[in-house]
């Protein structure tokens, strides 16, 4: 009898487990989704890609998609192109038209960044300006004035061993590209120019972590992923090191790193430091994003959300998420606390592809700055995150796109000034254009 029992309650088990893996399987063929709704859809073409930045212009809304490697058929065209860069016309976002394709070099051109002539310093005043990455070799400037007929304008920096998520100030022109530089420990560290004048470059520094210099020994500390500016009015830059393990945040003096010596000494690399903080050793910081001037119990406190991203397939390590980090005390950065997507609900250790966080959005744009952070969460689709009490996050929508027979990759989320949502998928499931709806709506800065 008690073997019958158990045989019948085992049978039970592994019915409701079937159950529960082909509920999941159907629900993956339809979008998940909790107070955000889809708005828009473009393939991209089937590209795999990266980062979106979406510019208004000339009365015009353009998202810039940056690609992976490989290549596609540009319908534009005809003809099979290396995946490069997207110029989407979003003014419309439920029509997304798209313009023109400036073709990669076989390995993508990964990272893509825009500034208006009007906005730069000594810049044509009538232009618009595109700063991208060319494969892991080189750093474009593109005149991208007229989206249907973009122009290269000039080689910035070639001969790289690697390339990854620049930042580029608009209202001085400096930019902080990620670059591997001969001689240098390390794939990624950071060059640094000045592009006022986007058609004259004009090279500042190399700047990293100290031990990743020409001529240091010992262990290489880990690489750059991407640095964020406050301009010269925040006066500081906030570097995100590591991926998935041994991962750095460094707050760094922006006057002291633009104007102190430039030699990579050891004692020059850390000179325009003013606060660092490791995470622990198994997690990376992906993307670290500036969360300043918040007002907590009466006090200006500066927090910065650090993202990390997972690298591998299924539940297996150390699961990769988001950080409030406070550097108010910027010798003494301290954890307030972290958000973990709970993979339960939507079964998503079953699911195929990467599991965790990736990176955060990394616009300023006040319908959700201070709170709001949108997080691409690979397989779990993007999830936004309340971060008003930065004490306790709170995740308040999601979606996850519909699998079209792919495995779910969202791979990175960037949001535009009128509010919109874009995410885009690492391995061609297209970019979704979303909109916040219900109760997160109403946390959100409209007006």
């Amino acid at each position: 009898m008690i073997r019958l029992k158990f045989a019948r309650r085992w049978a039970l088990l592994l019915n409701w487990s079937c159950c529960l893996l082909v509920a999941t399987a159907v629900m993956a063929q339809q979008p998940e989704s909790r107070d955000m709704k889809l708005t828009g859809f473009h393939d991209l073409h089937g590209r795999g890609a990266y980062q979106p930045v979406i510019q208004e212009q000339g009365g015009r809304w353009i998202a810039y998609i940056g690609h992976h490697g490989g290549s596609a058929r540009n319908p534009l065209t005809g003809a099979n192109e290396p995946s490069g860069t997207s110029l989407i016309d979003v003014s419309d976002p439920a029509q997304p038209r798209y313009v023109h394709h400036i073709p990669g070099d076989g390995g993508g051109a990964q990272m893509v960044r825009v500034c208006k002539g009007s906005d730069l310093p000594r810049a044509d005043r009538g232009k618009v300006y595109l700063l991208r990455t060319l494969g892991h070799a080189a750093h474009e400037i593109w005149d991208v004035t007229r989206p249907e007929n973009p122009a290269r304008v000039v080689t910035v920096a070639d001969g790289l061993r690697g390339t990854h998520k620049n930042w580029w100030e608009c209202d001085t022109g400096i930019a902080y590209l990620v670059s591997g530089v001969s001689g240098w420990r390390t794939s990624r560290m950071s060059q640094i120019f000045d592009l006022g004048n986007p058609a004259q470059p004009v090279f500042i520094r190399n700047f990293g972590l100290p031990g990743q210099q020409p001529g240091a020994s010992g262990e290489v500390p880990t690489g750059l992923h991407g640095p964020i500016s406050t301009g010269p009015k925040g006066n500081r830059v906030y570097f995100g090191h590591g991926t998935n393990s041994d991962g750095i945040l460094q707050i760094v003096d922006r006057d002291k790193l633009l104007k102190g010596a430039k030699e990579s000494t050891p004692e020059n690399l850390l000179y325009p430091q003013a606060g660092r903080f490791d995470l622990p050793p198994g997690y990376g910081a992906h993307t670290a994003f500036p969360v300043t001037g918040m007002e907590i119990a009466g006090a200006r406190r500066d927090f910065v959300v650090v993202t990390n991203e997972a690298l591998g397939d299924g539940c297996g390590g150390t699961r990769q998420k988001v950080w409030m980090i406070d550097v108010t005390e910027e010798a003494r950065p301290r954890v307030t606390s972290t958000w973990e997507l709970d993979d339960k609900p939507g079964n998503f250790c079953a699911r195929p592809g990467r599991v965790g966080a990736h990176s955060s959005h990394e616009s300023f744009t006040p319908i959700y700055y201070r709170r709001i952070m949108f997080i691409a969460h690979f397989n779990a689709g993007v999830r936004a995150l309340d971060i008003r009490d930065p004490y306790r996050l709170q995740e308040i929508a999601y979606y996850v796109p519909a699998t079209g027979g792919r495995t779910v990759t969202t791979n990175n989320v960037e949001v535009d000034e009128r509010g919109y949502i874009y995410i885009v998928d690492r391995h061609g499931g297209g970019m979704h254009i979303l909109e916040l709806s219900g109760a997160a709506r109403k946390v959100a800065n409209f007006r």
